[in-house]
């Protein structure tokens, strides 16, 4: 079975809690997530099961969207409200500047990440080393905040909506936002709303996967590989040719069904393309290289 389904992962579930629940469901091991989210966090975690496990990275790098609750006036070891608190301050802030302060994060900054988190230093994850009582210096690491929108303000908490690149700690946006307002800040709900393509709307708890499983409609929910490349054009190999497709061969232009707009002429060809064999099976995604006037394989998930 290939494909991704959408998980609602919910609280007190690891991200590799989920996987081995769905191992045990799905009777498979070829199964992988696209990026963690915390324990106490919740929210949309799409799962790659069996070819779809090769676009894993893929959708670690899409652009994801939180909803988030910042408690003002206290700051935790953990920057989430679940950690041992470190400072506690009076909140003397008023929503215009909580406004102005989120609002000066939008676009793209450097973020620190935080020692309770799964990255590596030195081979060692970072939550092991601040479990010991250790800290380590990290480097800033490039984060882009496309959209922050506040939901509503009570003070001292915040509700507000983000949406960001890869490798973005909210918790972090929550604990720095708190160091500008001067009351610090912590963490205290999170809510993972959607993945690209995938939102929380749509999304299944393990034990809906499960109930789905007992009934063999697992496959009404899982989503293709190909729709994760909707926006390239979908190309098929005319018959004559399909053995160089098989065989993993860079193609020629002419060899494919779906360009008619283009000639082998054209200087400037479709860069990339997502192929599909002549029974309309996703085979792989193809990019164009203009030294040698062929489209190379890039990704093939084709199972046979």
């Amino acid at each position: 079975m290939d494909g991704i389904l959408n998980i609602y992962k919910e609280r007190g579930f690891t991200s590799h809690d989920v996987v081995a629940k769905l191992r045990g469901i799905m009777k498979m091991k070829k199964i992988g997530h696209t990026g963690t989210l915390d324990p106490d966090a919740c929210g949309v975690l799409p799962v790659c099961l069996g070819q779809a496990t090769k676009v894993c990275s893929l959708l670690t790098d899409r652009k994801k969207t939180y909803e988030a609750v910042m408690l003002l006036g206290r700051e935790t070891d953990t920057q989430d409200a679940g950690g041992r608190t470190v400072a506690e301050r009076p909140v003397t802030v008023t929503e215009r500047d909580v406004r102005e302060v989120l609002a000066g994060f939008v676009g793209e900054s450097e973020q620190i990440p935080p020692m309770y988190s799964a990255l590596k230093v030195n081979g060692h994850k970072l939550c092991d080393l601040a479990r010991q009582g250790k800290t380590v210096e990290r480097k800033p690491r490039p984060v882009t905040f496309y959209e922050v929108e506040i939901l509503s303000v009570q003070l001292p908490r915040v509700r507000f909506r983000v949406t960001c690149s890869k490798g973005t700690y909210i918790r972090t946006l929550c604990h720095d936002a708190g160091k500008l307002l001067g009351s610090g800040a912590c963490m205290e709900e999170l809510l993972r709303t959607q993945v690209e393509p995938f939102d929380v709307g749509d999304s299944l708890t393990l034990s809906q996967i499960e109930d789905l499983a007992a009934r063999g409609q697992v496959e009404t929910v899982l989503c293709p590989v190909d729709r994760l490349f909707e926006e390239l054009p979908a190309v098929r190999i005319l018959p004559e040719y399909a053995r160089y497709m098989m065989n993993g061969n860079s193609l020629k232009r002419q060899w494919l069904r779906g360009m008619e707009s283009e000639s082998p002429e054209d200087e400037n060809p479709t860069v990339r393309i997502r192929l599909y064999t002549q029974a309309g099976t996703f085979f792989g995604v193809y990019e164009y290289r203009a030294e040698e006037e062929r489209y190379r394989l890039q990704k093939m998930f084709y199972g046979g």
